[in-house]
């Protein structure tokens, strides 16, 4: 029925939550008292007062109530990391909700209950994922899966026939990853300690293959010692000695690898592989010496050849041919030197040349290439060539005269006349062009020289000479 103006002012007003307002005596704390008990009192229909808060519905942000089937399914799969996607099903168009007279708390409370509490079924995986952790492959079917990267696991190949049968289908796939997991499979330090080492090396020698795998894997990963007890196995005395003898290069203490090398003297190196492990503890030896007298000598400042020519780092660990320009750069040089098996004449003579040049020491030099014949007469001799002689005594910048002498030893006609223009050894040069009685170019060279020097006169003296018969 139709209601008065006046009658509606007064049932709006009496509603307990009063509608916003601009009138100046509106009390907010009031109103917001009002609401509150409206709020409880609408409760109290929802809600059993003799419910306990623990019994109170807490949705997600899905609008699912926490602890119902729905919402222990969607926890479940999101928290678990599925290789597989699901396709979605198509439920098809929603139905319109109805009303019900049952609150939420009353339609839930029964998933609640612990008697009654029913949990979300486990996602399992496929049997075909399970399939590839409990089945038995053959080996053939596990050398296909590793190939493929899928998991299998090899402890199914327990006895010593079903892993090299294993091995042989790893070999024959030609995968050189596959055959290595083999091989570290079957060769398990475990393994080991079960099975002699003669009969699983025996089985490696038969397959070259694998073995060549396996030994870089060992060596890339540092297993020395496995190594060497492989070696041992295998009969490769002479790889096993050089692993040992490589054990030297991790040895910080200098002593302590003085004594190192001193013990794979012993070890069955080749004749000329143990030539040059005796040598390298000699040098090392002479090293350790050198380097605590010449310290010595370094620091209290009294020795003249240290003041030119300061140490710029230790000699220890220094290669032979550095060891040797040191001695020759340091000590009085002495020419009767017993030379190690590892450094040949020429290395010897440019070192000592290279040495004794900076220094100088131009006599030295000289009794480098100077040689007595059976019947006692001396000649000069360089098994590098006095053309490289040459080139390093200009570059420690020899006097023209000792330039000159060496310049003289060059065999070669036509190199000797080339070096002679070069280091302006110009007496080298009018001779050759005199003997070859080349006018010509004795003319030319007349004009590189100074106008009225003693080489110009020269020249012209022979030119002169009406006894000469030039070619041109």
């Amino acid at each position: 029925m139709m209601r008065s103006k006046p009658d509606e002012d007064d049932y709006w007003n009496s509603s307990k939550c009063r509608a916003f307002t601009f009138d100046d005596d509106y009390d907010e704390l009031s109103s917001l008292k009002e609401s509150k008990r409206a709020v409880n009192s609408i409760r109290q229909f929802v809600v059993d007062e003799d419910e306990d808060e623990d019994d109170m519905v807490k949705v997600s942000w899905s609008g699912e109530p926490i602890g119902s089937i729905t919402w222990s399914i969607k926890e479940t799969a999101s928290s678990t990391k599925q290789e597989q996607s699901f396709p979605k099903i198509d439920s098809g168009p929603s139905l319109p909700r109805q009303g019900s007279g049952y609150s939420l708390s009353s339609l839930f409370k029964a998933f609640s209950e612990p008697s009654t509490r029913n949990f979300a079924p486990e996602l399992r995986k496929p049997k075909s994922e399970y399939k590839d952790y409990v089945s038995d492959w053959s080996p053939e079917e596990t050398v296909k899966r590793m190939q493929r990267g899928k998991f299998c696991s090899l402890e199914t190949f327990r006895s010593l026939k079903d892993k090299m049968q294993l091995l042989d289908q790893a070999v024959c796939a030609n995968d050189g990853n596959v055959i290595t997991a083999v091989c570290t499979h079957v060769f398990l330090q475990k393994y080991f300690l079960q099975c002699k080492l003669e009969v699983l090396s025996r089985e490696l020698m038969s397959r070259d293959v694998a073995l060549r795998h396996y030994i870089h894997y060992l060596k890339e990963m540092g297993e020395q010692k496995l190594l060497v007890e492989l070696f041992k196995s295998l009969g490769r005395t002479e790889d096993m000695a050089l692993l040992q003898y490589r054990e030297h290069l991790s040895i910080k203490d200098e002593v302590r690898r003085k004594e190192y090398l001193k013990s794979c003297i012993s070890l069955p190196f080749p004749p000329d592989d143990a030539g040059h492990v005796q040598d390298h503890y000699t040098l090392l030896e002479r090293q350790i010496i050198i380097e605590a007298n010449d310290k010595h000598l370094e620091n209290k400042g009294q020795v003249e050849v240290f003041k030119k020519h300061p140490r710029k780092a230790s000699i220890l660990n220094m290669p032979i041919i550095t060891t040797l320009y040191y001695s020759c750069l340091q000590f009085p040089f002495k020419l009767s030197l017993t030379l190690p098996s590892t450094i040949s004449e020429k290395q010897y003579l440019l070192t000592a040349l290279s040495a004794r040049a900076k220094l100088k020491e131009w006599l030295d030099v000289g009794s480098l290439f100077t040689t007595k014949n059976w019947l006692g007469y001396t000649k000069k001799r360089s098994p590098i060539g006095f053309h490289r002689v040459v080139d390093i005594l200009h570059k420690n910048n020899a006097p023209a005269q000792v330039l000159q002498e060496y310049v003289c030893l060059v065999e070669d006609p036509n190199l000797k006349i080339s070096l002679a223009q070069k280091y302006k050894c110009h007496d080298i040069v009018i001779d050759m062009y005199k003997d070859q009685k080349d006018r010509q170019q004795l003319i030319v060279y007349q004009g590189k020289v100074e106008r009225g020097s003693p080489e110009d006169k020269k020249i012209q003296d022979i030119l002169n000479n009406t006894q000469i018969r030039w070619k041109n």
